[in-house]
């Protein structure tokens, strides 16, 4: 018989599990960008990346049968928005690693969390707690002490990840304000899609498209699986288990192993400058993490599962109506509900 001693221990070891895959693969997104960069124009690359992973979650939700079309007509101009941003995003993560190295690219892109909260408080009406002031104070001057280097490629890098942190934060506060009913499966089928039919119409204005050779397929699949399909699965798997602060705190470990990744992999490491930034960075980022569960757990905790548990709500309904016609179909003078 198991006891619920044991049922608990086997939970914390499924998260601890589920977290070092995602701190894994989330900071392998500039590693892997770099690794396609003299094989692929960037362009290319991110198309070819974005449309295999849009391939593999199309292919399961039709057989799952949970793609609906009619979801898409919905929210047009809110996936057009959503694929915009994240096309641009990810496009410009992929064109920044030729003048700055990952494991850098990697400890900016934590910047994003100062622009949600940017977009939390003029756009939602948050207010911040004087801890989250200076935990973002302090993650600001840490991305400026990144930013300003000697030389113009690395100050072009930054700004990169920069504005690809703003646009990436931009379409989150989207999809939290407009997404949130949306099933789970749909919605990331569709981001995906329109993200892929931008990315195409970006490279082929651009002339970049090039036919890869074998190698650079396989390699290009490994990232879409990997990078994409997978990363993002764990991502929102972890928003299940973790309080909103636990799961921002724990992203901010990637940019540590990319550090190591970039070193093992090509040699490259951030320098003195890079390293004190990032630390700021990352510091800033926890102080605002942590002093948001103090303010709000429930609320933060609950919001940011509304996308991911829109279906699993939405059949459970339908279970528990359905088990509600057939006990009161059994019950005299009491007619089933109509619909």
């Amino acid at each position: 018989m198991i006891t619920s001693q044991q049922l608990h221990a086997h939970d914390q070891v499924n998260t601890t599990l589920l977290v070092a895959g995602l701190v894994l693969l989330d900071s392998m997104h500039f590693v892997f960008a770099r690794l396609l960069l003299p094989r692929i124009a960037p362009g290319a690359s991110v198309t070819y990346v974005l449309a295999v992973s849009t391939l593999e979650v199309g292919v399961f939700g039709l057989v799952q049968r949970r793609l609906h079309w009619q979801t898409a007509r919905r929210h047009l101009w809110l996936f057009v928005a959503i694929g915009l941003l994240i096309a641009l995003s990810t496009a410009a993560n992929y064109e920044a690693v030729a003048f700055i190295d990952p494991g850098t690219a990697s400890l900016l892109s934590q910047s994003s969390v100062l622009f949600n909260i940017a977009f939390g408080v003029l756009w939602m009406g948050d207010r911040l707690s004087t801890k989250q002031i200076w935990g973002a104070l302090l993650a600001i001057i840490g991305v400026f002490v990144i930013s300003y280097q000697p030389g113009e490629y690395l100050r072009l890098g930054a700004l990169v990840i920069i504005l690809s942190s703003l646009m990436y934060a931009l379409h989150a506060a989207l999809a939290k304000q407009y997404a949130g009913k949306i099933d789970f499966v749909d919605f990331f089928f569709f981001r995906l899609l329109f993200t892929t039919l931008t990315l195409v119409l970006l490279a082929t204005v651009r002339g970049v498209f090039t036919v890869p050779d074998l190698p650079t397929w396989g390699l290009i699949a490994l990232v879409g699986t990997a990078d994409v399909v997978l990363s993002r699965t764990l991502y929102y798997l972890a928003l299940r288990r973790l309080r909103l602060s636990m799961h921002t705190i724990v992203l901010t470990l990637s940019p540590l192993a990319s550090v190591l990744w970039a070193f093992l992999l090509f040699g490259v490491y951030p320098g003195l400058q890079q390293i004190l930034g990032g630390t700021a960075v990352i510091l800033g980022v926890s102080l605002v993490s942590l002093a948001r569960r103090d303010v709000v757990p429930d609320v933060a905790a609950s919001s940011v599962e509304t996308v991911v548990r829109a279906s699993d709500d939405a059949v459970d309904d339908r279970v528990e109506g359905k088990a509600r016609e057939v006990r009161l179909s059994g019950v005299p003078g009491v007619s089933r509900p109509e619909r």
